[in-house]
C-alpha cells in the first residue's frame, strides 16, 4: 500500500475539501487556464481542486490522475454534477499510459508525496501539446516561522516533516520547482512565493490561519502516534503552543508555499 502522511479516512478526504476552499483565494488569483480545453491534473484525490478549476474554467475537460482508487471514488461522488467533464483516472504519475494529448495540466500539493517528481513531470510533459501550460502549487515547509518561540509545536513539525521524508516525499518539494521544471524540458519557468504572514493587526485572520493550521498538523497525529514519531502529550502541547501564539501581543505567524508555471 502507498503511504501517505495524511491518511486515507473519510475525516482526511473532507480536510481536503475544506483546505481547497480555504487556500483558494491565495492560490487561484496566478492560474490562468483561459484559452484552454483538456487539463490533465496529477494527484487530484478527492476532487477538492478539481472542483475549484472546473468553476473557474467551464470551458475545460479534466483527466484526473491519481494512484488511491478510494480517493478517486469519492472524487466521483464528490462531483457527480460534473461528470460529463471529468475522466478519472486509476494510475501511479510516475509511468502515465494516457491514450490523450492536453493542452494544459495542474498539479497541486502533490508533488510533496512523490518520491520521483522529476519522473513525474517528464510524464506530464510527454501528454502535452506544444504551447501547453503548466500551474504547480507546492510546499516549502522550511519556511514556516511562529513567534513566540514554541517549542512543542517545532518539535511537532519535525516530525511531521521527518514522516514526509520516511514515507519518500519531500516536504520542501516547492524549493525545487524551478530545478525540476527544466530539468524535464520545460520552458518559459517562472516562480511566485505565496502564502501568509500573519500578525495581531489582524487577530481574526491570525486565528483563521491557526485554526487551520492545527487541523493540518492533527491529519498527521495518526500515522505520527503509530510509528512512534511523537506522543499525545506531545499532539496536545502542539496545540497548546498555537493557542499560545494565538494570544500573545506580539505573535507572529508565517508560511510560505511556492508556485511555478511553465510552458511547454
Amino acid at each position: 500500500m502507498v503511504k501517505y502522511l495524511h491518511g486515507f479516512n473519510s475525516q482526511e478526504q473532507q480536510r481536503l475539501i475544506d483546505q481547497a476552499g480555504f487556500l483558494a483565494p491565495l492560490i487561484y488569483p496566478t492560474v490562468d487556464f483561459s484559452g484552454c480545453k483538456k487539463l490533465l491534473e496529477i494527484g487530484s484525490g478527492v476532487g477538492a481542486q478539481t472542483r475549484v478549476l472546473l468553476g473557474l474554467f467551464p470551458q475545460l475537460q479534466i483527466t484526473s490522475v491519481d494512484f488511491s482508487s478510494a480517493q478517486l471514488d469519492k472524487a466521483k461522488e464528490n462531483l457527480k454534477e460534473f461528470e460529463s467533464r471529468i475522466t478519472f483516472v486509476n494510475q501511479d504519475a510516475e509511468r502515465l499510459q494516457l491514450n490523450d494529448k492536453f493542452d494544459s495540466a495542474f498539479i497541486c500539493w502533490a508533488l510533496e508525496h512523490i518520491s520521483n517528481p522529476l519522473a513525474v513531470l517528464q510524464q506530464v510533459r510527454s501528454h502535452l501539446l506544444p504551447g501547453s501550460k503548466i500551474h504547480i502549487t507546492e510546499v516549502f515547509n522550511s519556511t514556516f516561522y511562529c513567534n513566540p518561540k514554541s517549542p512543542s509545536m517545532d518539535h511537532y513539525y519535525q516530525k511531521y516533516n521527518e514522516q514526509q521524508l520516511r514515507f519518500g516525499g519531500n516536504p520542501d518539494v516547492g524549493s525545487q520547482l524551478g530545478n525540476l521544471l527544466s530539468q524535464a524540458g520545460f520552458s518559459e519557468i517562472s516562480l511566485l512565493h505565496n502564502g501568509f504572514h500573519l500578525d495581531q493587526s489582524n487577530p481574526g485572520e491570525l486565528k483563521r490561519f491557526i485554526d487551520f493550521w492545527k487541523i493540518l498538523m492533527k491529519s498527521g497525529a495518526g500515522g505520527l502516534l503509530e510509528a512512534g514519531l511523537v506522543t499525545q502529550k506531545d499532539i496536545d502541547q502542539m496545540e497548546n503552543d498555537l493557542d499560545r501564539i494565538l494570544a500573545d501581543e506580539n505573535a507572529v505567524f508565517f508560511y510560505q508555499f511556492v508556485q511555478a508555471k511553465a510552458t511547454v
